[in-house]
């Protein structure tokens, strides 16, 4: 099984770096640190940020980030700082030289899909830092983008409502999206990315574990 595992993982990077996106599968969050570390020390980011996610705070990366005294990291979720300033360092993230963050969901066929509530995970991902870095544990990984959508539907967006205490949508109860118009719903921008412009921008990186949401 870990063998199949991987090979479907190898075979996603494949159609991923058919469109132009740089992709790679490992074996565990070590190996993903070692490749993201990497990739960050190749681009020498002065401005770095990212966009929350399970899974890429569980490869130590940022917090690798936080400690090279050559770059400045842009924190958007310091609980100690007010929501506004918090919403501001998010905007400032579109200009950094590395964005680091997660996906919902990522396809055989090699593209990538979002639900978001801000936006703020998203944009920096389509444009405005140099480098961009992904990562996705193996349960992220789908046949198609009917398949992604449905897995945001049913998967991710109700279980990121279910770790934020004191959100109030119908998800929170029944554990169900049912599209509503709640002020705390998070499913208000979808993206799916399809190619990679430039080439190899983005960094994509495809581990062998069960990971996030």
């Amino acid at each position: 099984m870990a063998k199949e595992s991987m090979e479907k993982l190898e075979a996603c990077a494949a159609a991923l770096r058919r469109h132009h996106f740089d992709a790679v599968a490992v074996g565990s969050t070590a190996e993903a640190f070692d490749v993201m570390k990497a990739a960050a020390e190749a681009c020498r980011p002065r401005l770095a940020s990212f966009g929350d996610s399970m899974t890429m705070r569980a490869t130590g990366i940022l917090e690798w980030l936080a400690g090279n005294d050559e770059v400045t990291l842009l924190d958007g979720f310091d609980a100690s700082k007010p929501y506004a300033e918090r919403l501001e360092i998010r905007r400032q993230a579109l200009m950094s030289d590395l964005f680091v963050t997660g996906v919902n969901a990522v396809t055989e066929a090699g593209t990538l899909h979002w639900l978001d509530k801000v936006g703020n995970r998203i944009a920096p991902v389509a444009f405005g830092p140099r480098k961009v870095i992904i990562v996705a544990g193996r349960n992220k990984v789908v046949a198609d983008r009917d398949a992604a959508e449905e897995r945001i539907r049913r998967i991710a967006a109700p279980q990121n409502i279910a770790r934020h205490p004191g959100f109030r949508t119908p998800c929170a109860k029944t554990g169900v999206c049912s599209d509503c118009n709640s002020q705390d719903r998070v499913c208000n921008t979808r993206m799916e990315m399809l190619r990679c412009w430039p080439d190899n921008r983005v960094l994509v990186v495809l581990i062998d574990e069960d990971l996030g949401l």
